[in-house]
């Protein structure tokens, strides 16, 4: 048995953890991990570093390594990646779970603007009347903000960002979890009075969201790409675990 996880999130080495020491272990994981981060927390299991080279390399690598069955535990706006891994999975005949974490949901006092890309969140800051704007949707999406040269923009991301990016800004490289009390200060100390985020999900970022509802501040949301048509989903690592155990591979149950 032969699982390929394609990873980069907690909800992705929690799944390997759970295969490399569940009740029925997992023979072989290898988590594939893309290498945008400098320092990636590795799971347990092999572990490759870089992409594929499309849909069809994914197939070549399905085929090559006889991988069984594969999960897809990538960020969930890494749409492309998923989008590769339905087609490769289809084509090499490997049965393919996605594993997303819940997106996040408004609550009571919040004051929530919907985009449909960066893009569309970059242009609904002129109309906020943004001047002191935190951009936490990470260092690969800045060009969309780039063409703004009015507000500032404090950037948090794991590891630095290129170009293009805004011209009046600040980076802070910071991972999360992040406390509720450090977001507050963040946006106290800072002057913050519009927040931009992608609707990644998840405990460990979630508390920059209570923060500006408490302090009463627009937030735009960036909405996440769909997943393929068809491919089943879970948002908890154990069930990922659990499908693997009960699915069978190229027909053969592992019981």
């Amino acid at each position: 048995m032969h699982v390929l996880i394609l990873g980069g999130t907690t909800e992705a080495r929690r799944l390997a953890e759970l295969l490399a020491a569940g009740p029925l272990p997992v023979p072989r994981v290898t988590t594939s991990l893309a290498g945008r981060v400098s320092a990636p927390r590795t799971p347990p299991g092999e572990v490759r570093v870089g992409g594929f080279g499309g849909a069809g390399g994914l197939a070549a690598w399905l085929r090559e390594h006889t991988v069984d069955l594969l999960v897809d535990a990538t960020h969930p706006f890494a749409g492309t990646i998923t989008g590769n891994a339905a087609h490769a999975a289809a084509t090499a005949g490997v049965p393919l779970l996605v594993l997303r974490r819940p997106g996040w949901r408004r609550a009571e006092g919040d004051l929530w603007h919907d985009a449909g890309s960066l893009a569309e969140a970059a242009a609904l800051l002129p109309a906020l009347a943004a001047r002191r704007v935190f951009l936490t949707t990470g260092r690969m999406g800045l060009a969309a903000f780039a063409p703004l040269t009015d507000p500032w923009f404090l950037v948090r991301s794991v590891d630095a960002p290129g170009e293009p990016a805004p011209p009046r800004m600040e980076v802070l490289l910071d991972r999360g979890p992040f406390t509720l009390a450090g977001e507050r200060e963040l946006l106290r100390r800072h002057r913050i009075d519009v927040l931009v985020t992608k609707d990644s999900g998840g405990a460990a970022t979630a508390p920059k969201l209570t923060a500006a509802r408490e302090a009463g501040l627009p937030v735009i949301v960036v909405r996440r790409p769909p997943v393929p048509g068809g491919v089943p989903v879970v948002t908890e690592p154990e069930a990922a675990a659990r499908w693997v155990t009960e699915t069978p591979a190229g027909g053969r149950p592992h019981r």
